[in-house]
């Protein structure tokens, strides 16, 4: 008994759900479910947020995408491990390599390369199977589907069925049931979540129009679009009788499923070493160097700061860390980059100082380096550096190169929809007037 939803879009679907992360793990809780599944489209933002909210409720997370295969969807869920980094370099690579037509895409090839760990959902119309289906073409879905089957393996393979009330979906619930009845791959019934509560259909169906350019009047006022809401295990119950089993399987598949995100612990890349030094003793070198070109007189004051912050540093664990930066900051400024002097609380490290990643003294400005990092409590260090903006990509280029692809990422950054634009978003989505949203908005 139980039930776990595993086809949930969340606001990390952008402008394409409009369920925040907290208020749907707090709704699942209060429905009694102990897992819940993430599976935004092509991306996996959210899986942060998610992973936190879940262990706040305590729920069990299950960590997912709806990826696009070539021009169809795919449901994969992370099994272990293998699984995760299997699902975080697909969904890269299909960003790196595959966008095309505003999608992030995946080949098949690249699919099976990185199917260990992994469980496989067909979809709803989205999926191949579904829209081979919905065309008539029978062998091409059942090709389909043990093609799959055979690539994730019979037991982590599943065929969807759903019933968002389309007058189609009774017909393609019966095809789908026959396929796993010839073929012995099992169903999983889901309900595809864009919403959390059936009243915010029409809060949906706006923000639907916002991304489509649409006006409300232009939506298809259809049964399928109540359906989309955090339905209760009853609910899902009642909607397939006849398939319980199907129903059940869903909290099978979130028992096989143990993905554990560990935080407060750095993953930072070393920086090579070919004089035999160890990192601390090549950061002490560069920075008894350094003191001496900064300080005509390197006094006892400057001394003990620099031991100090060097004993910190190293106790936390960031000798690499310092070494990093220094090492593309020194870069930059060989090939005559324009680096900025110093921004943040960065600028109260006498190592940083020494290291010339910054140019302010913090001996002579008072500036105190337990601001930039503190002992008592163990977070990152953080060093905000500005390079000349039309030669950035050139220090980006040099450190993917040195320290590998993998340990270089970009942060991205998430527009929200403001309260005075969305309104006269909203209006311009119900056909009032322009005036009417100015009017409202100048409120504000």
């Amino acid at each position: 008994m139980g039930y776990a939803h595993l086809h949930v879009h969340t606001e990390y679907s952008i402008l394409r759900s409009s369920v925040r992360i907290e208020g749907l793990v707090k709704k699942a809780a209060e429905l009694g479910m102990k897992s819940l599944a993430i599976t935004d489209y092509g991306v996996m933002y959210g899986v942060i947020a998610f992973y936190k909210a879940c262990k706040k409720y305590d729920i069990k997370p299950i960590i997912g995408c709806e990826i696009y295969v070539d021009d169809d969807n795919l449901i994969l869920l992370a099994k272990d491990e293998e699984g995760y980094t299997n699902l975080k370099k697909m969904v890269s690579l299909s960003f790196v390599r595959g966008f095309r037509n505003g999608k992030p895409r995946i080949s098949k090839d690249v699919l099976a390369q990185h199917s260990g760990g992994l469980i496989a959902i067909s979809s709803d119309y989205n999926g191949e199977v579904c829209r081979k289906l919905m065309m008539n073409d029978r062998d091409g879905a059942l090709k389909c589907a043990l093609e799959y089957s055979k690539m994730f393996g019979k037991d982590n393979y599943y065929l969807e069925i759903f019933d968002h009330n389309r007058p189609e979906d009774k017909a393609l619930i019966r095809q789908i049931m026959k396929l796993s009845g010839e073929t012995g791959i099992p169903m999983v019934a889901l309900n595809e979540i864009h919403y959390l509560n059936r009243e915010d259909a029409t809060a949906y169906n706006v923000l639907e129009c916002i991304q489509t350019h649409k006006k409300i009047g232009d939506i298809p006022r259809t049964p399928d679009r109540l359906e989309h809401f955090v339905k209760s295990e009853e609910q899902m119950r009642q909607a397939f009788p006849y398939a319980l089993e199907a129903v059940e399987n869903t909290c099978a598949i979130a028992d096989r499923c143990h993905v554990e995100i560990e935080f407060n612990k750095p993953k930072l890349p070393k920086y090579p070493i070919d004089n035999g030094m160890s990192s601390r003793e090549y950061l002490e070198k560069l920075c008894a160097e350094g003191i001496k070109k900064r300080y005509k007189k390197v006094t006892k004051e400057v001394s003990e700061r620099l031991e100090y912050e060097l004993s910190v540093i190293d106790k936390m664990g960031f000798v690499d860390y310092f070494l990093v930066v220094w090492d593309f900051v020194n870069y930059a400024r060989k090939k005559g980059i324009v680096v900025g002097d110093g921004r943040g609380s960065a600028a109260g490290s006498i190592v940083s100082y020494a290291l010339g990643i910054t140019n302010i003294d913090p001996i002579r400005y008072n500036l105190i380096f337990e601001r930039f990092l503190n002992p008592e409590r163990v977070s990152m260090p953080d060093i905000d550096i500005d390079f000349a903006h039309n030669r950035r990509d050139e220090v980006v280029r040099y450190v993917i190169d040195k320290y590998g692809a993998a340990n270089v990422v970009q942060i991205v950054a998430f527009g929200t929809l403001a309260s005075r634009a969305v309104i006269r978003d909203v209006v311009r989505v119900m056909d009032i007037g322009y005036e009417v949203g100015d009017e409202i908005s100048h409120m504000l």
